[in-house]
């Protein structure tokens, strides 16, 4: 995926500055190119358990520590004059933070906890240019899961792994993980990761976008 370039161009000109994606997420990814960008994809990888636990231990709020995320992966990127996209996300429920389970073992530990409650996506975006932050976004979705059934979890987790372990909630909501959803608050982009209108709305007024 690292320098993956979408090369048709419908919605922006010859003179629209470049557009990087710094995350490694198919998901945030796939909502950029359907929605006719033309842009680059370049993972960005920094040390995101210790900022966590960092940000834990110093009472730095979850969606702070988001924003914190989101700016350093945009700033390892080094790209004069482009607009370069950083994006993070941060799940809480009972003011327990959670990171992607690694294992079949700790998706379970996770579902099982949220199972009945609402949680909360800290979704923090970014975009750096020529070294500065030039815009933020944050949001918040709220998601109430149901109470569903040990044999749906398993069937669930079937079908579903492993490419769960790379949400940080074990779902994803654009599959079979919006069956373990009674309501949700919030924009389904924002929960996919990717808070897309005010990033296109950033986007053309920094003339990336047609207006």
């Amino acid at each position: 995926m690292s320098g993956t370039v979408l090369k048709i161009r419908p919605f922006q000109t010859l003179e629209s500055p470049a557009v990087i994606l710094a995350s490694a997420s198919t998901t945030r990814r796939a909502l950029l190119a359907a929605a006719g960008l033309s842009f680059e994809v370049r993972p960005a990888a920094i040390d995101e358990d210790s900022i966590k636990q960092s940000s834990r231990a110093e009472g730095i709020s979850p969606m702070e520590t988001a924003q914190v995320l989101a700016e350093l992966k945009a700033a390892r990127i080094k790209a004069p004059g482009a607009l370069i996209i950083g994006a993070d996300q941060i799940l809480t429920c009972d003011e327990r933070w959670f990171d992607k389970p690694r294992t079949r073992e700790q998706a379970i530990e996770q579902l099982r906890f949220l199972r009945g409650k609402t949680h909360v996506l800290h979704t923090a975006l970014t975009c750096i240019c020529n070294g500065s932050v030039i815009w933020h976004h944050n949001e918040a979705p709220l998601l109430k899961m149901r109470e569903f059934s040990e044999e749906f979890l398993k069937i669930y987790l079937d079908q579903e792994l492993p490419g769960i372990l790379a949400s940080v909630g074990a779902y994803r909501l654009e599959g079979a993980g919006a069956q373990l959803f009674e309501r949700m608050t919030g924009d389904h982009s924002t929960v996919l990761g990717l808070p897309l209108l005010p990033l296109l709305g950033f986007l053309r007024q920094h003339g990336a976008l047609m207006k």
